[in-house]
Order: structure tokens, then sequence, then C-alpha cells
């Protein structure tokens, strides 16, 4: 394994609640989502903990690892574009933010990672890397749509972005009023069990494997290459975030489709992206040249 240390850019101002900017609604939205995860385990059912592994799947691996990530901010393989789409909305799921405002706050980090002007650098504070930045509006040099006008050209992924929240809105009726039906037929549902298991609760855990990419990934692990920024490769956070855990691996090849570059560095996300290929789902992948893998 590599001992290479994080290069040693030093510590910026540390950034706290910045009131002129911060986004009520969203923090409002992340405060309701952990206080209703907080009461999931008194409304446990075994069908509930089902769906919400299903759904921490569909969000946030499917959604934001494979789609949001590789595909569109990176465009590390290539789909046709109706799965394309239909990757988008598993994406809109996570809520994270439509996928242009998603897709181009990434591309500004990875051109200015661990730079003062970089979204979320650790360098500005743990909390700050971790949470607190997604709870303030773009401040000026990090404008999210800016970043990502390819995505706002294509009619289908501008419509999805627009209209993102709409699959999360409708999802919580679908779920309660499917949880209370299911209830009726004795199998161990409920309505309100389902929604705070599959999207609060839910939610809550991808939330948090994306948030742990940006801050601890930044902050501890070991490094494969020596590239400007403080990017590691962390195996907890792999675990938590389908492969983006490998994040030095990431900064050093970003279009690479595959994160975990040796053996051990399990990446289940490049894994279904193989699987994708395999039935003509996915094409064009990119990966390092055989000279730029770790050695």
């Amino acid at each position: 394994m590599s001992t290479n240390q994080p290069t040693a850019l030093p510590p910026l101002r540390k950034r706290g609640i910045e009131w002129n900017r911060v986004h009520w609604s969203v923090v409002a939205g992340i405060a309701v989502m952990h206080l209703a995860a907080i009461a999931a385990p008194f409304f446990f059912t075994w069908t509930g903990l089902v769906l919400m592994f299903v759904f921490i799947w569909l969000s946030g691996n499917v959604g934001i690892t494979l789609c949001y990530h590789r595909l569109l901010t990176h465009r590390s393989f290539k789909t046709p574009k109706w799965f394309e789409y239909i990757l988008t909305l598993c994406g809109c799921l996570a809520w994270q933010g439509g996928p242009a405002q998603w897709v181009g706050i990434h591309r500004i980090h990875h051109k200015h990672s661990d730079e003062d002007t970089d979204p979320h650098t650790p360098r500005h504070g743990f909390t700050w890397a971790h949470a607190l930045w997604c709870m303030h509006r773009d401040a000026e040099g990090q404008k999210g749509l800016d970043a990502a006008k390819d995505l706002m050209r294509d009619p289908g992924l501008r419509v999805i972005n627009n209209w993102f929240w709409v699959p999360n809105v409708a999802l919580v009726p679908i779920l309660y009023f499917a949880g209370e039906w299911a209830a009726s037929t004795g199998i161990s549902a409920s309505g309100l069990s389902w929604v705070l298991w599959a999207i609060a609760l839910r939610i809550v855990i991808v939330y948090h494997g994306t948030w742990f990419v940006n801050s601890a990934s930044h902050t501890w692990g070991y490094r494969n290459y020596q590239t400007t920024d403080n990017s590691t490769n962390l195996w907890w956070v792999a675990v938590l975030s389908f492969g983006e855990g490998w994040h030095n691996n990431h900064h050093a090849y970003q279009r690479s489709a595959a994160h975990g570059l040796r053996w051990y560095e399990i990446d289940i996300t490049y894994w279904q992206i193989r699987a994708l290929a395999l039935v003509g789902l996915a094409r064009d992948l990119v990966l390092p040249k055989p000279e730029q893998m770790p050695q």
C-alpha cells in the first residue's frame, strides 16, 4: 500500500455560517430529513428496511455515483440517451439538487481542488467541507449552472433539472399508500414506516456518504498519486459511497470510469458499469493506461 502523505497545503480561513448566503429552504429540508430519520427506528418494519436499501442503491449508487458523477460530470462512459435520462431520474431521488447544479459544482471542485475557490475544501474546515457548504447559495466564481451549460443544452436533462423535485414529492404518497395497502394484506409494513425508512433515513445515509467524499477523503487516508490537492483514498468512504472513496485515484485520472485501481480497492460502481457494457447499455469506457496504474 502506498504511504504517500497528502500534499501539505496549509489551512485556509475557517468558514462557518455566512448568514447573508444561507439557503434557508435547503437548511429546512436537511433538518426535516434528519429529524424524520431519528424517528424511523420507532416505526420499524422489515419491508421498510428492505426498501431503504433498495432506494440507497437506486439513488445513491446508480443515481449519484454512477450517473451524476461518473456519467454526467466526467463522461467516463456513454449510454443511450433514453437510458441516461432514466439514470438521471434516479439521481434526483437522492434529493441533492438537479443534475446541472450538482455537476457544475463538482466540476468547479475539480478545477480548483483544495484552493480557496473550491466550494467544499476541508482547508476551510471539516464541517464546512462536510455539510455547511451546501447550505449556502453559490458564491461568486462558484456558479454551478455556469459550469454545466452542456447539460442545460440537452432538452431532456434541462426538463429533469428544472423539475427534479417532482419525483421526490410524488414518492411520498406513493410509498405511504403502498405501505398501508401492504399492511392490510398482513405484510409487516405501514405507510409511515415506508416513508421514514425509504425516504428520510435513506436520504440522510446517502447525504453523508456523499459528504464524506468531500470532507474525509480530503483529510485522512493514503495516496497512490502525488496530485496537487489533498485528495486521499479511504476504504470506509469507498464502502459508504460505492467506490467514490478511492478519491486520490479519481483526482489523478478524473475521467476514469474505475476509481479503484488496485486489486483491493473494491469499486462496486465500476463493476456495474462493466455489467451495463456487457448488455449494451454502456460503451466507450475511459480507463487509465497500463503505465498510469499505481505501482
